[in-house]
């Protein structure tokens, strides 16, 4: 069987954050995220609050991005996450998105990941030796100036692209396939890592709610958001030009309901966790058996954030504690 997790949006009180953490402990999830989203607070806030307030699950962003952060930074907020939460801390790293509004220019992803990977790396593990990338350097001598809790962290790089993935599967933990509730991706994905050693995480929007239909239709909304994206990434997804066409218009037109409203059910069910609590125990048992190591269920969580959180915690988290 494999892990269950939860992500967190960073846009609630710190007392918010706090219960929410403790809950997530106590319903027995593996794992516990926090988005580091443009625009939203920075994810190394409410993770320092929750590695206090928790003593078992795992932690740490989902993900931290270096276009935003030099590496030097990442180093720095990771190792604080894993002093804070006595050896916790998981590094996740993605390209990330919505950068072309502060006019960051993202090409070429794979060399600047590649390269932030390398002087984290070599920071926490204190090597001071230098390092002379294309996109980041190092003066040989250059290192933190205190001692990290581990001179190394579990890695995570969020992504779709084969190549990356290829590269993932050489120097990281897990591979995260965001926005994805699809098992037939599982192996396509498996195949582009070219590893079992590393394992796929799957992480998608979830709303839980007894009233099944007002869940799926609010996960519809969200997943509206990101449907031509995914369409455009997941092989296994096919769908006419002529609905993609207009389910982005209705999103750029600002009626993600609409657009939302057009996506078929068995489409849903690839995007996003929805429904009642035992369909979503359905949808990751499904992931599970196609070989997903990990499976996150992302924000909203339900039709209200904490009334969603606590039907995971009591109806779909104990369907998988060991």
């Amino acid at each position: 069987m494999g892990r269950l997790s939860i992500g967190f949006q960073t846009d609630k009180s710190p007392q918010e954050y706090v219960e929410l953490a403790r809950v997530a402990e106590r319903a027995g999830f593996d794992t516990v995220s926090v988005y580091h989203d443009l625009f939203f607070q920075p994810a190394i806030h409410p993770l320092l609050l929750m590695a206090r307030a928790t003593e078992r699950v795992r932690l740490g962003p989902a993900a931290l991005n270096p276009y935003t952060l030099h590496p030097v930074e990442i180093a720095g907020q990771i190792a604080a996450l894993d002093a804070a939460s006595d050896g916790r801390a998981y590094l996740g790293l993605v390209r990330g998105t919505w950068l072309d509004e502060l006019g960051i220019e993202t090409a070429p992803p794979f060399r600047r990941i590649r390269e932030a990977v390398e002087v984290v790396r070599r920071l926490l593990a204190g090597d001071r030796g230098g390092f002379a990338g294309e996109e980041f350097t190092l003066a040989p001598g250059a290192g933190l100036r205190y001692q990290p809790r581990r001179r190394q962290v579990p890695l995570l790089i969020g992504t779709w692209a084969p190549r990356l993935a290829a590269y993932a599967g050489t120097v990281a933990d897990e591979v995260k396939v965001g926005g994805s509730a699809n098992p037939d991706f599982v192996p396509i994905m498996r195949e582009r890592i070219g590893s079992d050693r590393v394992g796929i995480v799957a992480g998608a929007v979830c709303v839980v709610d007894e009233d099944g239909q007002a869940a799926r239709g609010r996960a519809r909304a969200e997943a509206a958001l990101y449907f031509g994206t995914v369409a455009g990434l997941d092989p296994t997804i096919d769908v006419p030009d002529t609905l993609l066409a207009e389910v982005e218009r209705l999103v750029r037109a600002g009626d993600a309901a609409a657009a939302g409203a057009l996506i078929p059910d068995h489409v849903l069910d690839r995007l996003a966790f929805s429904g009642t609590p035992e369909h979503v125990v359905r949808q990751v048992e499904a992931l599970f058996d196609a070989g997903a190591a990990r499976v996150e269920l992302g924000t909203p969580h339900g039709l209200t954030d904490r009334g969603g959180v606590e039907l995971l915690a009591t109806r779909v988290a104990p369907a998988f504690r060991a």
